[in-house]
C-alpha cells in the first residue's frame, strides 16, 4: 500500500484529504502541527503530533516511516505560527537564514528543506481537483450589474494585497474596498467589514498572482458562509481553478437559504 504524509493545520481540509485517501486505499500518515486541529485527525491510527518548529524531527519521522511524499494541508494562521514555537537545531538555523518572516518564505524554505532530505510536497489540491472553484455561479441567486463593479474591484485589490503577502480576502460595498485581511485572517476580516460597512457587503477571495499549489490554496467553506451570512452579506467571489470551494452541497443550500450568492470567477 502506497504511504504518503499530511503535514496538518487547522480546519477541514485534512479530514476531506483523507476521506478521498481511503477510497484510493492509501496508507496516511497525519502529522499535526497545533492543538487545534480537528479532533477527526487526532484519532486517525497514525496521528502524531510535532510542533511546528520542530523541522528535523519531523523529516526524520517520514523517514523512519519510509514516507518520501507529502501533502500540506490546513490553515496554518500568521498569529501563532511563532507563538509557541519550539526550535530543533534544525528549525534554528532555518530561522536564521530566512530574509524575512513573511509565512510564504517560511513555508518554501520548509519545503526545500524536504526535498533536500528526498521528500517530496504534493499539490494541495492531490486527490481533490473536484473541489476546485469553477468559473460559475453556483446559487439561483445572481450577482446584479452594479454587484460586478464592486466585484471587479474587489478583484484587483485582493491581487495586489495577495502580492505584499498580507492576505487574500477584500471586502466591498458601492464599489469600494470597505476592508483588507490582515494578520486577522479571513473571519475577523469579514466581521469588521460588517462592523464598518453594515449589511450589503461582497466578500471577494483570490489566490496569490504566483500561488504555488503546494502551500495555502485558498479556500471558501461553510465556515465563511456562516460568517457572510451573519454580517449581512450579498455574496461571495471565490478564484475558479485556483482556489478550493469546500462543503459545497451544504454551502450552496445555506447561501439560497440567505439570500447569498456564491460566485466562481476565472482571472
Amino acid at each position: 500500500m502506497k504511504k504518503i504524509g499530511i503535514i496538518v493545520g487547522n480546519g477541514k481540509l485534512p479530514l476531506y484529504f483523507l476521506e478521498e485517501a481511503e477510497k484510493q486505499e492509501l496508507d496516511v500518515f497525519p502529522l499535526g502541527l497545533f492543538d487545534s486541529i480537528d479532533e477527526g485527525i487526532k484519532s486517525h491510527k497514525n496521528f502524531i503530533a510535532f510542533n511546528i518548529g520542530e523541522v528535523g524531527s519531523i523529516i526524520k519521522y517520514f523517514l523512519l516511516n519510509n514516507i518520501n511524499e507529502i501533502v500540506m494541508l490546513g490553515k496554518v494562521e500568521k498569529d501563532i505560527i511563532f507563538k509557541d514555537i519550539k526550535l530543533d537545531r534544525f528549525g534554528e538555523e532555518l530561522l536564521r537564514r530566512l530574509p524575512d518572516r513573511k509565512d510564504e518564505t517560511l513555508l518554501f524554505a520548509i519545503i526545500a528543506f524536504f526535498r533536500l532530505n528526498g521528500i517530496k510536497v504534493l499539490p494541495q489540491n492531490y486527490l481533490l481537483k473536484g473541489f476546485m472553484f469553477k468559473d460559475e455561479c453556483y446559487t439561483n441567486i445572481k450577482p446584479t450589474v452594479e454587484d460586478m463593479k464592486s466585484i471587479k474591484i474587489g478583484i484587483e485589490a485582493a491581487k495586489a494585497l495577495s502580492e505584499v503577502d498580507a492576505g487574500q480576502t477584500v471586502v466591498c460595498k458601492d464599489s469600494s474596498v470597505v476592508a483588507l485581511e490582515g494578520i486577522e485572517g479571513t473571519n475577523k476580516t469579514i466581521k469588521r467589514a460588517g462592523e464598518l460597512a453594515g449589511a450589503g457587503t461582497i466578500i471577494v477571495k483570490m489566490s496569490r498572482p504566483q500561488q504555488d499549489m503546494r502551500v495555502d490554496i485558498p479556500a471558501v467553506g461553510i465556515e465563511t458562509i456562516k460568517r457572510a451570512i451573519e454580517i449581512g452579506a450579498k455574496g461571495i467571489v471565490g478564484e475558479a481553478g485556483r482556489m478550493l470551494f469546500l462543503n459545497r452541497d451544504e454551502a450552496i443550500k445555506l447561501a439560497e437559504e440567505n439570500s447569498l450568492f456564491i460566485l466562481g470567477v476565472k482571472v
